[in-house]
């Protein structure tokens, strides 16, 4: 039976709007109400991930940035996985001396160097979960990610780790996939770092603690359940750790090809309530279970 259920966000709770639907909205009050542990895992930062949650009226714990900031249903931090300091200058020494652009995720925001090249590099995560959006709509929607400070431009990286700001991960991007090769293996041979990805064009760079596989299985054990019990679905790469973890990993129509291969189960995409039709599938079979 179906104890607690952890969703990715882009492309799997989210459409093309960025929104949570209302059938996906109903779903997850209806687990919550049924006493079924719900959490969202999502490679954003806190600030990006809550407000589109508190639009929805909805409130539960979220892994953070991957698994690097935890939080509970108060929104107080309970967990971090920080890159330490040395490593993430190694980091950024790597991206420099390939010339290759990238975004720094911290504890007290998210940084980028370039407007326009931030701009793209959402662009390409959204159009990744939503190919079939036009790309001015999602232009207008990376747009108001920097109109409402969810992303802080800065002159240099360094005014980033000012202030005690420590890094929770990097988000590499490049149309050109030989460098962004190049950038993945030159960063899995600097060693201690999980490499991953949410979108086509891009890497995503934390911790190798910082994992949502392994800030759920924390999660999940803390709370006195059992992971075969637990529900997770997702879409891309960055969601193939918590996958491994649970019972019954779900695998959105719009997956990538890994996670759809890896799955046991499948559920529509995330334009036609896929997650919602995933939570009522388990709530079924939990209460033909019961019964």
């Amino acid at each position: 039976m179906i104890s607690i259920i952890a969703s990715d966000m882009d492309g799997t709770l989210l459409n093309g709007k960025q929104e949570i639907s209302e059938a996906n909205r109903k779903a997850i009050l209806e687990a919550q109400e049924k006493g079924v542990q719900v959490v969202v895992a999502t490679g954003r930062s806190y600030e990006e991930a809550k407000y589109v949650l508190k639009e929805a009226g909805i409130s539960c714990p979220i892994i953070c940035v991957n698994g690097a900031e935890v939080r509970n249903e108060e929104g107080q931090v309970v967990k971090t996985n920080a890159i330490e300091e040395e490593k993430a200058l190694e980091v950024m020494r790597i991206l420099k001396d390939l010339g290759i652009y990238y975004e720094l995720y911290t504890n007290q925001g998210v940084y980028t160097e370039d407007f326009e090249r931030g701009i793209q590099s959402i662009i390409d995560i959204f159009k990744t979960a939503n190919p079939e959006t036009s790309e001015q709509a999602i232009r207008d929607s990376a747009q108001e990610r920097f109109e409402k400070g969810h992303i802080k431009v800065v002159e240099d990286y360094s005014e980033a780790f000012s202030n005690g700001n420590v890094v929770y991960k990097f988000l590499v991007f490049s149309f050109d996939d030989h460098l962004l090769k190049k950038a993945k293996d030159q960063l899995e041979n600097a060693g201690g770092l999980a490499i991953s990805a949410s979108g086509r064009e891009n890497l995503e760079v934390t911790s190798e603690d910082a994992q949502k596989g392994i800030a759920l299985k924390n999660l999940i054990e803390e709370k006195g359940l059992n992971a075969e019990d637990a529900l997770a679905v997702g879409d891309n790469l960055n969601d193939l750790s918590m996958m491994k973890v649970v019972g019954r990993p779900v695998a959105m129509e719009n997956a990538a090809e890994e996670i759809l291969a890896f799955c046991g189960y499948k559920t529509s995409s995330n334009e036609e309530d896929g997650v919602a039709k995933a939570i009522y599938e388990a709530l079924e079979e939990k209460s033909a279970a019961v019964d």
